[in-house]
């Protein structure tokens, strides 16, 4: 059984719904696989729990928003 894992920030439920379901989809049709075979799990981490280059992707995001 295909297993797909998406970690990332907070999500809303719409976005959670259609990735599980875009993403089914689309390994479904690659991988010649029905969907009901495929489990999908997303973990929501927040921000301050992962970084880019060094800093936190809040730090990065409020220093974005300061240029703006």
């Amino acid at each position: 059984m295909p297993y797909i894992k998406i970690e990332s920030g907070a999500l809303t439920d719409e976005q959670k719904t259609l990735l599980i379901k875009r993403l089914t989809e689309v390994s479904s049709e690659i991988m010649h696989i029905p969907q009901e075979f495929f489990t999908t799990t997303i973990t929501e981490l927040p921000d301050k729990n992962f970084g880019i280059g060094g800093k936190t992707i809040d730090a990065i995001k409020r220093e974005y928003t300061d240029k703006q």
